[in-house]
């Protein structure tokens, strides 16, 4: 089992670095922008998720949808929602690894998925949740920010806000392969975290609408 992430791992700064870079009242409206997208996004995008869907177990077995624990603002673990694109039991050998280009475990059906970012889309129901939100860094699992905090110093201040599903990290930075790559992925991540506004994720989402064309997907 992985070690549980609680506020004790996170450290005393994290509230107070929170506080210092807010935008004044910007939270609270990026809730409700949130609701507000994110229903019209699962109105559209719907029909899409659950054609995918029916090809998934028409085509290989196990469950459409994929659901695994991640970690979330302030260290809150909840089961991020994906379509599946791996074959069931992918890492029941080899406990949790990094997907690489080429997986011979993501099917034929998972490597479009992935490529065109469709398996994201059922997050929209994380974020109507409260979970995440449109644009944050992205929620890793647990194993990975047990690794990562312990061997990248300041891993988890990317904790301070909800985890998204695009973010500055993944539009100006490749697929993590390596520690090397998280490194630099946490720079963009502290950066988001710090300077966090209307201008930002206006930013990120237009970045976002022209870098989704299957490039660093894995």
């Amino acid at each position: 089992m992985p070690e549980p992430i609680t506020m004790a791992v996170m450290g005393g700064g994290l509230t107070g670095l929170t506080l210092r870079f807010a935008r004044r009242g910007f939270r609270e409206i990026k809730r409700a922008l949130d609701l507000l997208g994110g229903s019209f996004l699962l109105l559209v995008l719907g029909p899409v998720i659950l054609f995918f869907a029916v090809l998934i177990k028409l085509t290989s077995k196990g469950q459409a949808f994929f659901k695994q624990a991640r970690v979330g603002k302030s260290g809150k673990l909840f089961e991020i929602i994906k379509l599946r694109t791996m074959q069931t039991g992918a890492e029941k050998a080899t406990g949790p690894v990094w997907a690489r280009r080429r997986d011979s475990r993501i099917t034929k059906l998972g490597s479009f998925l992935r490529k065109t970012h469709i398996d994201e889309f059922p997050q929209l129901i994380n974020v109507l949740r409260g979970e995440m939100s449109l644009i944050g860094p992205r929620p890793e699992r647990p194993f990975f920010v047990n690794r990562f905090r312990r061997e990248i110093p300041n891993y988890e201040m990317r904790l301070a806000v909800k985890p998204g599903i695009t973010g500055l990290a993944q539009v100006r930075y490749k697929y993590d392969e390596s520690l090397a790559d998280v490194r630099n992925k946490l720079t963009y991540d502290l950066v988001y975290v710090k300077r966090m506004s209307w201008g930002m994720d206006t930013r990120i989402l237009l970045w976002t609408l022209r870098t989704v064309n299957g490039r660093n997907a894995n």
